[in-house]
């Protein structure tokens, strides 16, 4: 649900959203943009359960969570079913971005074996995160997804992209 501290990162949400299920609040604003665009607001959390439902009705999946434990769940359900995923994440001043072809790059699992224990890496909320390092992640994650549907380019497949807000300097990072 959309909370106080979430209004300085994604343009979507105002004061006036505080409460609302942060999904249906995204959809419903993004449908104002484009009535062309179908968007489908799952509000839930992401459980071995139901995670597969999640990703089974899609081409692709952009994953934007903000927790180790859906990161991984996200990821191992694309993996299975052969779904491409385009990870992002933020913390601070940096920012990450991947894009996992299932059999064909490597896959979050295959760089972090685990979720780190509880406690061990701070949150936004503890640590915090400049607000517009959403935009800037979200937008270069936009553009791994339009590359995939598109067939075009060189998506960020076995290599992380990183961005450090403070010096603005992307960095690449090649991954196996």
């Amino acid at each position: 649900h959309v909370e106080a501290s979430n209004l300085h990162r994604p343009p979507l949400y105002g004061i006036a959203d505080l409460g609302r299920a942060k999904a249906e609040m995204a959809a419903e604003r993004l449908a104002t943009l484009n009535r062309d665009v179908v968007l489908d607001a799952i509000a839930t959390h992401a459980t071995r359960e139901n995670v597969d439902g999640f990703v089974a009705g899609y081409d692709l999946v952009v994953e934007c969570t903000d927790n180790f434990r859906a990161k991984f769940l996200i990821n191992d359900a694309c993996f299975f079913a052969g779904k491409p995923l385009v990870h992002g994440g933020i913390l601070r001043f940096d920012g990450r971005v991947t894009t996992i072809v299932p059999k064909q790059s490597a896959c979050y699992r295959c760089i972090f074996k685990t979720p780190p224990p509880p406690g061990l890496v701070a949150s936004c909320q503890e640590a915090g995160v400049i607000g517009v390092l959403a935009g800037i992640i979200g937008t270069i994650q936009a553009t791994e997804a339009l590359k995939l549907i598109l067939g075009i380019g060189h998506p960020l497949t076995n290599r992380f992209l990183d961005f450090d807000a403070k010096k603005t300097l992307f960095r690449e990072i090649k991954v196996k």
